[in-house]
């Protein structure tokens, strides 16, 4: 047990991991122990290694500033993770909801520039950035933009 425990911690120093991500790759170095494997996930708790506040952070920050997600699509995506509701909430809220916008605003315009011509562009336009994980009413007020 003590070999897979420094195997995790090699891997939670190099980058941030969920609960759900450790257990997964613990349980297949540990061959499916459960109850060794819950012990080691309290141990990394306990030595800060692994947090899922802290992982559910960095990935709101990074697939809104870098990957343009929006809000519903983090939130969707952390919870295929096993990230507490909660814990999610307040990761999001640590998301610049200026920065978010801005960025929505550059990838409607990118995209709008390869469909302006084409008679359903705002069909197109709004399932996009839907699928993106931005809200119906933020996309929304973007478009009306776009058809003046």
């Amino acid at each position: 047990m003590e070999k897979a425990l420094d195997k995790m911690r090699r891997l939670c120093s190099r980058r941030e991991y969920c609960v759900s991500d450790i257990r997964a790759k613990l349980m297949k170095e540990l061959e499916g122990d459960a109850q060794k494997v819950e012990t080691a996930i309290n141990k990394l708790k306990d030595e800060k290694y692994v947090d899922d506040l802290r992982y559910a952070t960095a990935y709101a920050r990074d697939k809104a500033s870098i990957s343009g997600w929006g809000a519903t699509k983090i939130r969707y995506m952390l919870s295929a993770k096993g990230v507490a509701k909660d814990v999610i909430s307040e990761a999001l809220n640590e998301v610049d909801e200026v920065k978010a916008s801005t960025r929505l605003e550059k990838l409607l315009e990118n995209k709008y520039k390869s469909l302006k011509d084409d008679p359903q562009w705002k069909i197109k336009l709004l399932r996009f950035a839907l699928g993106r994980g931005y809200s119906y009413d933020e996309v929304n007020d973007q478009i009306h933009r776009f058809a003046q």
